[in-house]
């Protein structure tokens, strides 16, 4: 199972922190000034927003209150890079930020220098209490952000009339170069199980506190669905079929056009599908999972083959004991590949559950603006497990509750089934 990037001790804070930042500023290397100010549609961030938003975040919950005497950088940024923190005042309207020219990317670099300056003075003396906790919850946020920043700019780029390449192609196919395993099933018999973070290293508030959970018996998928079989699903009528489809889903799917996942096309009906990924266009590679489907895709598929998607509660005891990951963050252009072995829960795609993302029983969001960190989108939006291609290695854990609304398509997600006896 992967490990979480949570830290055992202080000593370990000022090269952790001076890790994270720097693959920050790496992803948005490749990146000019103006791609970096893009805002492709309003669920969409800047590149350059998330690398000051996060800076913003060490800034405001750890140099403010813990070092004497600071002074911001730009008392106007707490506006501008502000995402929804309600606690903190007000923000600027999270539809527009594509529309803040200024300050540009180097003034950003400079903004993230300075706060970097004060961070390493304070990591490297006595640290109040709370501070080492606050500084691995930077750190967890900003690689939230990194993924983020990524998934973003592949959106940007699409609406590109070019089609450009965030970075050239790393290959292609699994690492073996063979066909993906044939699916099977891990089988559970059921019973009472315990889930949710159990306390040890760092976890999101959201996947507190650990209780029990019924499970009748079931069964999980070994591996993702494959773009082979989307395509099965597609040619046998699946996005024009009404009953396989929830009535929010139907009513997305007429009124949005959708024929296929988000980034695939094809020049002429009945030529070969194509996709727009991180490296460019390439080929659909059957093989590969499917991507960037939304919770009400997901669904339908499900239904089409007579199958469902799991709850986070079975999708989390199977995970528990499953391999390590199969694909993540890189140097290269993440893309989710063929699996090279069966029973790999992380890596590649984020999974969708049945599961409406909810607070745990006995969940309380931690007081101040910190609470708002999960706890307040607990509505209308539905679990994902996994990690994904764009996930940092060490960011994924059996209990880690990613969540989008039924409708988004543009995170790396994708869908592995359940069945009942």
């Amino acid at each position: 199972m992967s490990e979480d990037s949570g830290l055992a001790t202080t000593s370990d804070l000022p090269v952790a922190y001076a890790e994270v930042r720097a693959t920050t500023e790496r992803l948005a290397a490749p990146l000019s000034a103006e791609d970096q100010t893009v805002q492709s549609m309003p669920d969409v961030s800047p590149t350059k927003w998330h690398r000051a938003h996060v800076t913003w975040f060490f800034e405001t919950f750890i140099l403010a209150p813990h070092v004497a005497g600071y002074r911001p950088y730009d008392d106007a940024y707490a506006y501008i890079f502000n995402s929804y923190y309600e606690a903190l005042g007000d923000r600027h309207p999270r539809s527009e930020r594509g529309l803040i020219s200024r300050p540009g990317i180097a003034e950003v670099a400079r903004y993230r220098e300075f706060v970097d300056e004060a961070m390493g003075s304070l990591l490297r003396g006595a640290l109040d209490p709370g501070v080492p906790d606050l500084v691995i919850l930077g750190l967890n946020h900003e690689q939230q952000h990194q993924e983020l920043l990524l998934m973003d700019i592949k959106n940007v780029l699409s609406r590109n009339p070019l089609l450009p390449a965030y970075l050239p192609c790393a290959g292609e196919g699994s690492a073996s170069g063979q066909a993906p395993p044939k699916a099977g099933w891990i089988e559970h018999e059921g019973g009472v199980v315990e889930i949710g973070h159990d306390g040890q290293r760092f976890g999101f508030d959201n996947e507190f506190p650990r209780h029990l959970v019924h499970l009748g018996p079931f069964a999980l998928a070994d591996r993702p669905v494959t773009c082979g079989e989307w395509m099965s699903f597609m040619e046998d009528g699946g996005y024009s079929r009404a009953e396989f489809w929830l009535s929010d889903g139907w009513s997305v799917v007429m009124g949005q056009g959708w024929q296929s996942p988000l980034y695939w096309f094809r020049d002429n009906e009945g030529a070969p599908w194509q996709q727009f990924t991180l490296s460019g266009v390439r080929p659909v590679d059957p093989d590969e999972p499917v991507c960037h489907v939304s919770y009400y895709e997901a669904d339908a598929y499900a239904h089409w083959t007579g199958m469902r998607l799991p709850t986070e509660a079975e999708w989390e005891t199977v995970a528990a004991t499953a391999a390590a990951g199969n694909n993540f963050l890189h140097g290269g252009a993440p893309h989710p590949q063929p699996a090279i072995d069966n029973n790999a829960l992380y890596g590649d795609v984020w999974e969708w559950t049945s599961s409406a993302y909810t607070p745990y029983p006995g969940f309380r969001a931690a007081p101040g603006a910190v609470g708002e960190y999960n706890g307040k989108f607990m509505v209308s939006q539905y679990v994902l497990r996994g990690g994904c291609c764009a996930t940092p290695p060490g960011h994924s854990r059996a209990t880690y509750r990613n969540f989008f609304p039924p409708g988004a398509r543009w995170a790396f997600s994708g869908v592995r089934l359940a069945q009942d006896p």
